[in-house]
């Protein structure tokens, strides 16, 4: 029987009402990593929306993991608490809140788009680490990370799930794509390390299993834990579809519960072919050579489109970002359109008389 986008979806413990999902979308709004009511009115206004299960931005795991010194965070209780009504008010309105546990590597300590630039000390910037002293494009040049220090990072991810929980997240997403510290350890292009983090398929995935074993065993059995992997680095002699599929298989058969395909953002040489849905080949592939969920990502801005993505077995699930910047209540003209089942906001019932 084939899915349809108002179909819900059961990952482990927690059901979705719907296959329509927020995809990730950097604010560059908090302060010292503590969101605020931005967060609440952006995040707010896709679940009342109608999707189904709304991600935040990349949350920091740490300072030096964010993008920006205005990035959101989830390495202190005062994060915790600020993420708490906007998790509660997510899930008043029948959607599920998902949380990305992010750490920026050589991308980090850069302004808002909308200023450009790196972030100099008087900006609140700092010294972003790598893989090793490779800086991406202009950006600052990175300190090379110690064994110790990688060793330390899925530590740092398990604690930031373990406090994403008591925030009230529902399902957690490690952020391994977009050029951003786990993609830059499993790319060739991004890793010249020659200890066991470096080198061969086996070390450059090292850490990223890592990190998922250290998250899984902080969350235990019940929560679903999501993996975000840029498919392709789209330059050649980067990381491939084919690496992506054989990641994949590792990461399922540890208990991964749906890949997140998007692609690119790790080598500034990237040559990308974009059209309209140019990413769901990707969860495709994944999802028939891996045997894993996989999630759409990539200019899916109309409901038939996205039905179709379903229909025919490409994907599990779709994640929207910039066409529900444009329309955040699209779930809801996707049912009127395709005949799905939406929950309306009670105070918006008059208008569906």
């Amino acid at each position: 029987m084939a899915r349809t986008l108002f179909d819900p979806i059961t990952l482990r413990s927690t059901e979705v009402r719907n296959r329509i999902w927020v995809s990730p979308m950097c604010q560059y709004s908090a302060t010292d990593g503590v969101v605020n009511d931005w967060h609440l009115v952006h995040l707010g206004s896709f679940a009342r929306g109608g999707a189904g299960l709304v991600f935040t931005e990349a949350a920091a795991v740490s300072p030096e993991g964010r993008i920006s010194p205005q990035d959101a965070g989830i390495w202190n209780d005062e994060q915790v608490q600020a993420w708490s009504r906007i998790t509660e008010f997510i899930r008043s309105q029948g959607a599920t809140p998902g949380i990305q546990l992010a750490h920026a590597g050589r991308k980090a300590s850069v302004n808002p788009p909308w200023v450009h630039g790196t972030a100099g000390p008087d900006e609140g910037g700092w010294e972003p680490v790598g893989p090793d002293g490779n800086a991406f494009g202009r950006l600052l040049i990175p300190r090379a990370l110690s064994l110790a220090e990688v060793q330390e990072v899925p530590g740092l991810f398990a604690a930031a799930a373990e406090r994403a929980l008591r925030a009230g997240f529902e399902v957690l997403e490690i952020h391994a794509a977009h050029g951003y510290l786990l993609h830059e350890l499993l790319s060739p292009l991004s890793n010249s390390r020659t200890d066991a983090y470096g080198g061969d398929f086996e070390g450059r995935t090292r850490l990223l299993m890592e990190t998922y074993a250290a998250v899984r065993a902080a969350v235990g059995e019940d929560a679903p834990v999501v993996v975000r992997l840029s498919a392709t680095d789209w330059v050649e002699g980067g990381w491939s579809l084919d690496d992506t599929v054989q990641v994949s298989r590792l990461l399922a058969a540890a208990g991964a519960d749906l890949i997140d395909c998007s692609s690119g953002g790790n080598d500034p040489r990237q040559e990308i072919t974009v059209g309209p849905g140019y990413q769901v080949p990707f969860a495709a592939e994944v999802r028939r050579s891996a045997g894993v969920a996989t999630g759409a990502v990539g200019l899916i801005t109309e409901p038939k489109q996205a039905a179709d993505i379903l229909a025919d077995g490409s994907a599990d699930v779709v994640l929207l970002a910039r066409e529900l910047l444009r329309e955040p209540h699209w779930p809801l003209r996707a049912a009127a359109e395709l005949g799905g089942e939406v929950r309306w906001p009670e105070q918006y019932l008059r208008a569906t008389w």
